[in-house]
């Protein structure tokens, strides 16, 4: 059996829902619309630039919304009106708690999951460091750090060949990028219960900030920290594989992500590390991690395996950027409401 896959949207990022949707043995990419009929028709599948006759020719199983969040909530709409009853759709997820939380009680009430695309934690170095925290192997965590350097914002062309809205985007490093970090460590440690910003603008020709820190609180006082500056780099091949480096430290040891991708072990006390999971040799994005999650919802929908981040869940990370924001604006710790 297989699932019928739409896509909607054509742009940059398209490229790898729609390509990892056309290699997996249990799904059929049925169409993609774009206002740009164009670059619909570039994918080889049906193509359309109208979202209502797309729904009402191909008839999904899941709706795959590639489109930046002021066209989430009407595409969401539709799609529930049209019967859809799964539904991915790219984070940042709408344009605030409160549309996001409309979108998710709608599609709770029409009985359709709506899962938000946030693929950093199906990442294989996460994937790997989640079974290791499980394990216990690091003993008792105390604190996690992430750097992230994507090299990618310096100059006045600063995203535009990629995503060029990025320089409009009045609130940036986090509201785009670091709400990953977020959810990333959601998934290894909990939810987190205070948040602490420092944010800036290093590059003048964007509207939001592009560099800072977050100091977030989980259980147990386990401190993680976003270091973040999209001006500077990492060593690596691709910076955009992990987009930076992590440390994840307990009391029986550290785990080390570097900027290809491998997880190493350092026992305390110990001078050499142990290779857990070797360099990364995809040579698209992040790992493939778009693909692990696609494949993660059809195995939801075919092997009745729970899904993650199904919207409702979600909320919390629109919640905790809000706290992210809002203690950069006071210069406060806040709490997570």
């Amino acid at each position: 059996m297989t699932v019928r896959v739409a896509c909607l949207g054509a742009g940059y990022f398209s490229q790898f829902h729609t390509g990892s949707w056309q290699r997996m043995d249990r799904a059929t990419l049925v169409g993609v619309c774009d206002r740009d009929l164009g670059r619909a028709q570039a994918v080889g599948v049906a193509a359309f630039d109208d979202l209502t006759q797309m729904l009402q020719e191909t008839t999904p199983d899941v709706f795959d919304i590639i489109l930046p969040p002021d066209g989430h909530a009407n595409a969401i709409e539709t799609a529930i009106s049209a019967g859809v009853k799964t539904i991915i759709c790219q984070k940042p997820f709408c344009t605030s708690r409160a549309e996001a939380g409309r979108m998710a009680g709608r599609a709770k009430q029409a009985g359709c999951n709506l899962i938000v695309h946030e693929n950093f934690r199906f990442q294989p170095w996460y994937r790997r460091i989640k079974s290791e925290l499980d394990a216990g192997r690091l003993g008792v965590v105390l604190q996690a750090t992430f750097r992230l350097r994507p090299g990618d914002g310096q100059g006045r062309d600063a995203y535009l060949d990629r995503q060029p809205y990025f320089q409009q985007m009045p609130k940036f490093l986090i509201h785009e990028t670091g709400v990953h970090f977020i959810d990333v460590f959601r998934y290894l440690f909990g939810p987190a219960t205070h948040a602490y910003a420092d944010l800036r603008k290093v590059n003048p020709v964007i509207a939001g900030e592009d560099a800072g820190h977050v100091i977030m609180t989980h259980k147990d006082g386990l401190r993680t920290m976003l270091d973040g500056n999209r001006c500077l780099d990492h060593a690596a091949d691709n910076t955009r594989r992990t987009m930076g480096e992590a440390l994840i430290e307990g009391t029986k040891g550290t785990l080390t992500l570097s900027g290809d991708g491998a997880v190493a072990f350092r026992a305390f006390g110990a001078l050499t590390s142990e290779v857990l999971l070797p360099p990364d040799q995809h040579d698209g994005f992040g790992g493939d991690c778009t693909h692990m999650l696609q494949s993660h919802v059809v195995a939801g929908l075919l092997d009745g395996t729970p899904f993650e981040n199904l919207a409702d869940d979600y909320l919390y990370v629109i919640k905790a950027e809000e706290a992210v924001y809002r203690s950069y604006m006071t210069g406060q710790r806040v709490a997570l409401q």
